[in-house]
This record gives C-alpha cells, structure tokens and sequence, in this order.
C-alpha cells in the first residue's frame, strides 16, 4: 500500500550575519588640517561633515582648506624639502618608509573599517584588497629609495622638490599609497588633498606617518572640496601635480598648468571593454566579469563596464550571468558576507540613476536581481544591460557604479573595433584559451592594462595607466618613480 509522502521542501541557503566591530575605529569629533606635522585648525574657520554612506550617520567634522591653508601647506613641504629631506641618503628615507608599511600592516583591521565605514565599500575588499595593497607599495618603494641610480642607470636622478597629489573617494588609502609612496622614496615632499567625501584615513594615515617619526612637513595634508585642490594645483610653489578622478576635471588641470613648468600626470576615467570568447573557460569569466564591475560597487576607473561577448554563447553566458547576479549579497559593508555594498554619495547615486534611466529609454533591457535594499543610505541594485547598440550613453559614458553592458561580436577583429570605439583607454580584460590570441588582442586593443584571463588583479611592481582620456603618465613599478624624478625624463 503506496503512501503519498508530502514533498521535501527546497534547501534555502542563507547567510548569518558577521559584521566586524566598528569600535575598533575611535573617530575625533572634529579633523583639522595635518601641516607641518600637526593637526592645525584651518585659516578658513570652515569645517564640512563627512557621513557613512551605508546608514548616512555623521562621522566627524573636518576642516575646509582655502588658499591660505593649502599655502601653509606647500611652505611646510618647502622647507622640509630644503632643510633635508631632498639631500637624505636614499637608505634613510628607506627606513621611513619601510616602518609606515609595517605600521599599516599592524593597524590594517583599523584602516580598513574606517575605509569601510567612510566609504561604503565591503568590509571584505577593504580587509583584503585595499590595506594589503596600501602596504606592499610602501614596502615596494621602500625598496627603491636608495637604488635610484640603479632605477636609471646614468642619469643622475634628483627629486623635482613639492609634490601637489589629489586623489579621489573610491580607494583612498590606497591612492594615497600610489602617490605618496614613490614620491617619499624619490626624495620629494608632499602635499596631498583626499576627496572631500572620504577623508578619514588620510588624516589617519598623516598621524599614524607622524608616530614613524616621519619629519614634520614631509606629508601635509588638506581636506576640502574642488576649491582647496584647485588652490593646490594653481599655487606657484609646487613643482609636480598628481591627479586621479574623472575625466573632465583632469582636462581643467591640464588646461590649466598649460604653459607652466608643473610636472603633471593624470589617471582619469575609463569604459573597459571585458572580451570572453567562446572557447573561455565559461565558469571563471563569470567569475572575471562579476569581479570587474561589481567589486567596489563598480566604483573603479578601470572597471569592466562594456561587456563583449561572442555571439555564439552569448544567450547562455547571459543566463548564466543572471542566475549569478541574484546571489550577490547587497547589504551592511560591515558585514563580511556581503558583496555589494552602498553608493558612496547621493550625487554619486543621482549619476548612477540618471545614466541607468537613459539606458532603458534608448531601447535597452535592464536585468536586476531581487534583493531587499536598506531603507537608509545610498544603494543601487547591481544591474545588467543586454540590447545595447554602441551609440547609447550606458555604452558610452562613464557610469562609475555596478551596471554592466552586454553587447555581441562574431569575430576577433569585431571584438577590437568595437572595444577601441570609446574615447577612453585605461584597462580591458580577454577571456580565452588561446595564449596566441591573447597577445594578438593585447597588441590591438587601445588599453594600458590588459588582464587576461583575470581581471582587477594589482601589483605594485606593475606600472598602471592610461591613453586617450583615461589621461597620461604610469603609477606602479619603476615606471612610477619618473614623474617624481628630473635628470629622467
């Protein structure tokens, strides 16, 4: 006698929270400006609040630097320069520099909750990415202080003198890594201006280079908006200017110094083409694709924002790509479970929503996964474009948030001509098993960083930067070193 047995209900896999502690973060009330080796208040009496994206709770207060403040700054660089900072034997900056890698590494659980917390991005990326990143370039360039004239065998390497570096809010500590990094070890002193909406862990770290013993006025740094780093970038003291952020405020400084005696070098925007072919290994392009537009909220210059795929796999990878979209977990940045965390700024947010809105009334299909947003904060779903022609602005324009764009290509020379068709050219990805086209697209595609077979994979050994409007000049590697170097040109 058969009996009907009730059906086994489906497994539903589910994650407990695990939220890092933020008490491990003790935050001032209110930041002042770090010049000449102290935190001062600013000339300008002005101070502007800094929030946590995730929940939009005020942090700290910090200081808005004017043209006065950001004077005091470049004097205090100045003088440190000439009272002998310039002249130290390279083994000695090297001591400097070495002690600052090993003290990020000892207060790296610190640094990347505070990265976390003033940022929005996951907890996991922070911890990961960002803090062993910021310490391997210090000890990368750490290495190369007293070795410069092996770096540029006859040629007599001198540093240039003041360092004017502007870095922007989607890795903080670790821009601030790529510029002050070969700028120290090459004998330069720096005034650095963090994004306004991120300024935490650069005061941080100007502390933490205080108690390695760092001499006052090597590292100044000035907090404020567009104002302050167009201050730094137009005052007549500086030698070099170090710019990374978005396209058209990179052409304003280059309009600018025009004519100047300023070194200069600019890492702007991008639209990474991300090829996969159809002999990939399906799985891990996945894998590849999923990494280089949502890690970081796809908040990333070099982001994989233009997805090509070969027609005859592109209705399956698509699926596939769907089904792994709805697991990513978009949630709490304190969490370690979660992949997706907040938008870094409602304007940032008002971007993302506008060229995403543009996207479906040119035509597009918009795929987003289901998943339950924090009520508040700054969010946006990771989201997926198919149908897109290249003349639409989600193919064009830098999007600068986690929405990727699919489109098809028959053959390999499709594939490049449609990758070069943008006016950027920082970075692209190849998905193949061929080793032969590898190299065969890597000559072809107008890209200064080509990864294949991985993506937004990052070594400080290896110099990093653009062509077109993704700006000029290499960060990483020797090839770092030479904008902060005269006698190498």
């Amino acid at each position: 006698m058969s009996r009907n047995l009730p059906a086994t209900p489906a497994l539903e896999w589910s994650y407990a929270p695990s939220r890092e502690a933020s008490e491990i973060v003790e935050l001032e009330r209110r930041y002042g400006l770090f010049i000449n080796g102290k935190f001062r208040a600013p000339a300008s009496k002005k101070y502007f609040p800094t929030i946590n994206p995730a929940n939009e709770d005020l942090l700290a207060e910090v200081a808005e630097a004017n043209a006065t403040d950001v004077g005091r700054a470049v004097k205090a660089a100045r003088d440190a320069f000439e009272d002998g900072w310039g002249e130290m034997p390279g083994k000695e900056r090297a001591k400097y520099l070495f002690r600052i890698a090993r003290m990020v590494q000892e207060r790296s659980r610190e640094l990347a909750v505070l990265e976390t917390l003033d940022g929005g991005k996951p907890i996991k990326e922070s911890r990961d990415v960002d803090l062993p990143l910021v310490a391997a370039h210090f000890f990368y360039y750490a290495g190369w202080a007293d070795k410069l004239e092996y770096a540029f065998p006859g040629l007599d390497p001198e540093p240039l003198g003041v360092a004017g570096q502007v870095i922007p809010w989607n890795f903080p500590l670790m821009m601030l890594a790529w510029k002050i990094a070969p700028a120290l070890a090459a004998g330069n002193t720096v005034v650095l201006k963090p994004a306004e909406t991120t300024p935490l862990s650069a005061l941080t770290f100007a502390g933490l280079a205080s108690e390695a013993g760092l001499p006052p006025g090597v590292i100044n740094i000035v907090t404020g908006a567009g104002a302050t780093g167009a201050a730094l970038v137009e005052h007549n003291d500086v030698d070099k200017i170090a710019f990374t952020g978005s396209t058209s405020v990179g052409k304003q400084i280059a309009t600018a110094l025009a004519g100047s005696k300023k070194r200069l070098t600019l890492e702007l925007g991008g639209k990474a083409a991300h090829v996969i072919f159809d002999d990939a290994p399906m799985d891990q392009a996945i894998e590849g694709v999923i990494n280089g537009i949502f890690f970081n909220q796809g908040h990333v210059c070099c982001a994989g924002s233009r997805l090509f795929v070969q027609e005859s796999i592109h209705d399956r990878f698509v699926e596939k790509l769907k089904r792994r979209l709805s697991t990513l977990r978009v949630g709490d940045p304190l969490d370690k479970n979660t992949d997706v965390g907040a938008i870094n700024s409602a304007e940032q947010l008002a971007r993302i929503s506008e060229l995403v809105e543009a996207g479906q009334q040119e035509g597009a299909e918009m795929y987003q996964p289901d998943c339950v947003l924090p009520r508040n904060g700054f969010w946006f779903r990771p989201t997926l474009f198919t149908g897109v022609s290249q003349s639409h602005r989600i193919a064009q324009e830098e999007i600068f948030g986690p929405v990727l764009s699919i489109l098809s290509f028959r053959t390999p020379e499709e594939a490049v001509e449609k990758a070069n068709n943008t006016p950027y050219g920082l970075s692209a990805g190849v998905w193949t098993s061929k080793g032969s086209r590898i190299l065969w697209m890597a000559d072809r595609l107008k890209a200064g960083v080509v990864w294949a077979n991985t993506y937004n994979k990052f070594d400080p050994a290896s110099p990093f930067g653009g062509y077109k409007e993704s700006g000029f000049g290499r960060e990483g590697g020797r090839h770092g070193l030479l904008p902060y170097l005269k006698g190498v040109g």
